[in-house]
């Protein structure tokens, strides 16, 4: 078959006339048998610089820090430790607080009766207590979901998996600590009076 823009048929590509396809890069060795190499007949299009086959090897992604892991990190061991440091420090005051002002068997009828009047001589420190609480969970859930896109973002993976643990972690340690804080203070605080 003839190409009516051409005069005359295009021959193969070993016919005289021809150029030779090119040679191979330096150091490139072909694997396999050699396949057959056509050339674009005069007057064609040609393909891109280096040829459709060009060995390519993609640019590595740029090298980004880990900051992002190691602030989540930071925010998680503050809500989850120190936090809960304040906090146990409170609710022993509150225990201590609110055993001292009462004796064993009022306190006992109060608490039945869910009086929360018994709470007056520390509200100072309860109001200490909730604020304590609410900037744990605030730091806890930025912790939590900076440590998710540290790991995602590839930005500090093992300092973002450690934040996500302990700001996971960190409430059921704060709840704990304070609840055991608390009744102890108590109860040695109304044994005493």
């Amino acid at each position: 078959m003839t190409d009516p823009q051409l005069p005359r048929p295009v021959p193969p590509p070993s016919a005289p006339g021809y150029p030779a396809p090119p040679a191979a890069p330096p150091g490139y060795q072909a694997q396999g048998p050699a396949a057959p190499v056509y050339q674009a007949p005069p007057g064609a299009l040609s393909g891109p610089a280096g040829g459709y086959g060009a060995p390519f090897a993609p640019a590595s992604p740029p090298r980004r820090g880990s900051g992002l892991g190691r602030v989540a990190l930071l925010l998680a061991l503050l809500a989850s430790v120190v936090l809960t440091i304040v906090g146990s420090v409170l609710a022993w005051q509150v225990g201590h607080g609110i055993g001292s002002s009462t004796d064993l068997s009022s306190l006992e009828s109060r608490v039945a009766a869910q009086d929360l009047s018994l709470l007056t001589p520390v509200r100072d420190l309860v109001l200490w207590v909730e604020i304590t609480s609410w900037a744990a969970t605030a730091l806890g859930i930025w912790a939590l979901v900076q440590g998710i896109v540290a790991i995602a973002q590839r930005r500090g993976r093992a300092p973002g998996i450690a934040a996500v643990i302990i700001a996971v972690i960190g409430p059921f340690l704060y709840a704990l600590a304070g609840y055991v804080t608390f009744v102890v203070a108590l109860g040695l605080a109304a044994s005493q009076s």
